[in-house]
């Protein structure tokens, strides 16, 4: 995400990966054209509320950020979404990502996401979850019995992808889906798990994955290989995902390694994204967003657009370069 004194970070700080200006006024957003993408591109039924935890909720002693829908208090308990940040030398602000979890949360899901900067191993993001447990058992808790620990997600950015992916490997089933927005190549990481590592995703045995990229992305989070090396792009990941998990990999065209942090736009982003930001968040809400739908609250309309080549996602003409093997 930004600068940090780990190898990772210090490799995409020195390659222009760090916070500055904007897209350019005339650039046009990726617009939703199908009908389930128009859907959940937009904002959801509910209004967002946002709370930040009064304690340490990992154990770095970060506090979380909370965001949920507004009307909690009624129908069934609600699923999570666990947050995984980019890379930052410091604590990550709640502005930073808070256009999309926002957008999440209005859609119905608790979202938590804990201010590590340096969320690879995915060990602060299953803190983050203990945290969750405890904070809505407790009768004072707008929580209070209102949410569904069944139903558990996580996506993360950058380096927060591979720290979603590792926190639902990791989990033994608590977490039955991730979102990988920019996962980053193999060969940026040092040491070698700061990645996701070959021989823990080829080993999954539960779950489900959503692999986005920016077709501009190509450097970082490159969608096929362009060197050596087992899982040097978006494509080799999908492919190294075993096949009795649903799993699905698409690219937002023209995006770059930093468009998810728009609010919408790169301009309005909390963090400037110079040379790494093409038109913002623009892309990044329809599907991931109906992903989740589908995956944690039982969406079978949202489940379809995903289909192996049949699904709306397929036909979407902000996306490139999809798979899926969802039938």
């Amino acid at each position: 995400m930004s600068h940090s004194k780990t190898p990772l970070a210090v490799i995409l700080t020195g390659l222009g990966l760090t916070f500055t200006a904007a897209a350019p006024a005339s650039a046009a957003p990726n617009e939703p054209t199908g009908p389930i993408e128009r859907k959940y591109d937009a904002g959801g039924p509910a209004g967002v509320r946002h709370m930040t935890s009064a304690a340490a909720c990992d154990r770095k002693g970060n506090p979380c950020d909370i965001w949920y829908p507004s009307d909690i208090g009624r129908g069934p308990p609600r699923a999570v979404l666990l947050w995984a940040n980019g890379t930052s030398d410091g604590p990550v602000g709640k502005e930073v990502y808070e256009h999309i979890l926002s957008h999440f949360a209005s859609w119905g899901f608790v979202v938590i996401a804990t201010r590590d900067g340096k969320t690879g191993y995915g060990d602060t993001v299953l803190d983050s979850l203990a945290y969750l447990r405890k904070f809505a058992e407790q009768p004072a808790s707008p929580l209070h019995r209102r949410v569904d620990f069944a139903r558990v997600g996580v996506a993360g950015h950058s380096q927060g992808a591979t720290g979603a992916a590792n926190a639902m490997l990791k989990s033994r089933g608590t977490i039955k889906t991730t979102i990988a927005f920019q996962l980053p190549a193999q060969l940026w990481c040092s040491p070698a798990d700061l990645c996701l590592l070959t021989p823990d995703l080829e080993a999954a045995k539960s779950g489900s994955i959503f692999y986005v990229g920016g077709t501009l992305d190509a450097l970082i989070s490159p969608d096929w290989q362009f060197s050596s090396g087992p899982l040097n792009s978006l494509t080799a990941y999908y492919k190294a995902t075993p096949s009795k998990l649903p799993k699905a990999k698409g690219l937002v065209k023209l995006a770059n390694h930093n468009d998810i942090l728009g609010k919408p736009d790169c301009r309005s982003a909390a963090q400037s994204v110079t040379l790494t930001c093409t038109f913002g968040v623009y892309g990044y809400r329809g599907f991931p967003t109906a992903w989740l739908a589908w995956q944690l609250q039982g969406s079978k309309e949202a489940g379809k657009a995903f289909r192996h080549k049949e699904g709306e996602f397929f036909t979407a003409k902000a996306w490139h370069s999809q798979l899926s093997n969802v039938q």
